[in-house]
């Protein structure tokens, strides 16, 4: 994997696991696209390792799998139509993130890195920890004080050290770079660009359970973005390994009206200061500064997709509804409904929705 600077152009280091490049401060980069081929799929390999080949990888680093990926994708009857739902809570730990946490900690343990830090609302930290003990690696969690105790409780029950920080999901980030700045390795699903061939598996499971075709449409919660823009350039390297796939699917990503930075780049606007100061039950995409938003707009203009904003009352309105499915997911997954009902019109079949996160985490 040929990972680079955004900013200078920089290589990455050979050793070590910096989040940022020392020499200007850029965020790093996958270099170049990740070809997707149907004939290197091994299904001798554990979870999603069945694509090792389009994660770039040396031929020595090892797979720390725990069975994550190969998630059902379930078809039911929404707002008169089929609609095929992608079920990523049903992955290890409850949500998407355990696609990201297998290849980041394949590259700690190829780079012999023994503790890390890593700051999350739930999800992320309760993924990296349970992926982290299999290795050996000792992690440390920071979450915000606010965040679900049944997150907290599942980090701690991997064995993760945690640390509880007040204030606002921001302030989080902001606490553990002063910790990283005192010589803590940080594994970051956000600054790092390890996880996106990881969650861009998740498009290659959606294209072969659709019968090898594209999706028209797809709809994902988008608090930093990671996970749509994994699948759009996952969609992107199907398009170029088959000449026949001419378009990948219209993106839809879905924010909160507490949290919105996507959309208000997207669109000009702005979200009232009422609702900015909001604490949304959608903690999961409560992301203030998404760190690759730039990119998250790039993939999703390409694919004339747009970013789509739920109210706050709409959102356990969606989890019932589909709890009324048999789909029980958390809040952060449920906004995916509203979205779903004022976009229908304006998609072609076949719709697929990702599910993210367990409703037993909430």
């Amino acid at each position: 994997m040929a990972v680079f600077c955004t900013y200078c152009g920089r290589d990455y280091p050979l050793s070590g696991l910096p989040y940022k490049c020392s020499t200007c401060g850029g965020l790093f980069d996958i270099k170049g696209d990740q070809p997707f081929s149907g004939k290197l799929v091994d299904p001798c390999q554990p979870g999603i390792w069945r694509y090792r080949h389009t994660f770039g990888l040396s031929k020595g680093m090892t797979p720390v799998s725990i069975g994550e990926g190969n998630t059902p994708l379930v078809w039911m009857e929404a707002f008169g139509r089929r609609i095929a739902f992608k079920c990523e809570y049903c992955n290890p730990t409850g949500s998407f993130k355990d696609r990201g946490s297998s290849v980041i900690t394949a590259w700690l343990q190829a780079r012999k890195i023994k503790e890390v830090v890593e700051d999350s609302s739930g999800n992320a930290g309760a993924s990296l920890a349970a992926y982290t003990a299999l290795a050996g690696i000792k992690s440390k969690i920071f979450v915000p004080a606010s965040a679900s105790g049944r997150k907290i409780r599942q980090i701690e029950t991997f064995g993760a050290e945690i640390q509880r920080v007040s204030g606002s999901r921001s302030d989080v980030t902001e606490k553990i770079q002063k910790v990283v700045e005192r010589g803590a390795i940080y594994a970051s699903h956000a600054y790092l660009p390890f996880n996106l061939p990881g969650y861009a598996t998740a498009a290659y499971e959606i294209y072969e359970q659709l019968g090898n075709r594209m999706p028209a449409g797809v709809i994902v919660p988008a608090g930093q973005g990671g996970l749509l823009l994994g699948l759009a350039r996952g969609f992107d390297n199907l398009r170029i390994a088959d000449n026949d796939l001419i378009d990948i699917p219209k993106m839809i990503g879905v924010q909160t009206q507490a949290c919105a930075p996507l959309w208000e780049k997207y669109s000009g606007n702005k979200i009232g200061s009422h609702e900015r100061d909001m604490q949304s039950i959608a903690e999961g995409v409560q992301v203030n500064e998404p760190v690759r938003t730039d990119m998250v707009l790039k993939a999703i203009n390409e694919c004339h997709g747009s970013v789509h904003v739920v109210q706050e009352g709409e959102i356990m309105i969606g989890r019932d509804a589909l709890a009324r499915l048999g789909l029980f997911v958390e809040p952060t997954s449920a906004i995916v409904w509203s979205a779903l009902e004022k976009n229908i019109t304006h998609l072609k079949d076949p719709v697929v929705v990702l599910l993210t996160g367990s409703g037993y985490k909430n």
